[in-house]
């Protein structure tokens, strides 16, 4: 399980921080891998509404949002903690948003389905110097419609009032209690998840689409990891294309090494696509190989649409007989 953190707060190390950071550490205490994004010196551009995403899908746009895209698109779960400004979130974390009208584009205009969306999560946690009605009225809906387009079901908030000074959020009684309360209702669905892991040799193609099948299809009973004994630079772009056909969005992805996954936790079953089994020794899990090409680089188009239908013909048949 990952959970990412996006600290939208431009103060470091204040009453936000705080609770994000308290947040996160009942996550990795569940056995989450967790990940902070500040913000701030992150320096994100805000969107300058050049419609390149709606017809292509991507930004053009040349600075950290890069690295962003494929980090939410990681995510189990996404945890938005910001104070309020003039009644909504910050600016910077506004302009992060915003640049995320490229998850709204695939989704909406180009009609591609993210594989992790059936199970991926997200929450806004805010606190405010003053205690009006309506104080996080604005955040909760700019959080929902983030939520809506990163393929996320929105669980709700964390909210404080009256937090002012450094140390408020600290000293506030009864926060941790009403922390631990808030993630374990939030963590609870990934809890019973058995894990399987997908291994190729460069972790471009073949172990990118069974596990791509593997979460669109049983993202509620497995977490899914893949990786590679020797990772490439990036994803293959024939496999991509060939996803995209049948509305599968493999957008933002990026090559891992089998040592990388594993650090998110030890899985029940290990599946080799190609590259041979005996090359991948982890222990305490069942091994199991799929003899299919080691190497699809310059496959034509329809061979890669018949790789593509072989692999998810066998992530069918795995999941029918998972005990």
């Amino acid at each position: 399980m990952y959970v990412l953190g996006l600290q939208g707060s431009p103060r470091k190390k204040g009453n936000t921080h705080h609770l994000l950071s308290l947040c996160l550490a009942e996550a990795g205490q569940a056995g989450a891998l967790v990940h902070t994004i500040d913000v701030d010196p992150a320096h994100i551009s805000p969107c300058k509404e050049y419609l390149v995403c709606e017809k292509r899908g991507d930004c053009p746009i040349d600075d950290g949002m890069r690295a962003v895209y494929g980090q939410l698109r990681r995510a189990d779960v996404v945890l938005v903690a910001s104070p309020v400004f003039f009644y909504n979130i910050t600016a910077q974390l506004k302009a992060l948003i915003d640049r995320c009208q490229v998850f709204w584009a695939r989704k909406y205009r180009l009609k591609l389905k993210d594989p992790g969306a059936g199970m991926r999560r997200g929450a806004l946690l805010s606190v405010a110097a003053t205690r009006g009605k309506d104080l996080f009225k604005a955040a909760d809906i700019t959080s929902r419609y983030f939520f809506d387009a990163l393929d996320a079901r929105y669980e709700g908030s964390l909210t404080y009032r009256g937090i002012e000074h450094r140390g408020d959020m600290a000293a506030h009684p009864g926060v941790e209690g009403e922390v631990k309360a808030f993630m374990a209702r939030l963590l609870a669905p990934y809890a019973a998840r058995r894990r399987v892991l997908f291994v190729c040799r460069e972790n471009a193609c073949l172990s990118q689409m069974a596990g791509a099948y593997a979460q669109s299809m049983a993202g509620d009973a497995l977490e899914v990891l893949t990786g590679g004994l020797e990772p490439g630079a990036d994803i293959d772009p024939a496999m991509v294309q060939a996803m995209a056909e049948v509305g599968v969005d493999m957008a933002f992805r990026s090559p891992r090494s089998m040592e990388e996954s594993l650090a998110e936790g030890v899985p029940d079953w290990v599946i080799t696509l190609g590259c041979p089994a005996d090359d991948v020794q982890v222990a305490g899990a069942e091994r199991i190989h799929w003899a299919v090409p080691e190497s699809p680089k310059d496959m034509s188009p329809e061979g890669m649409r018949v790789l593509r239908d072989d692999i998810k013909d066998r992530v069918v048949k795995f999941l029918e007989v998972l005990p």
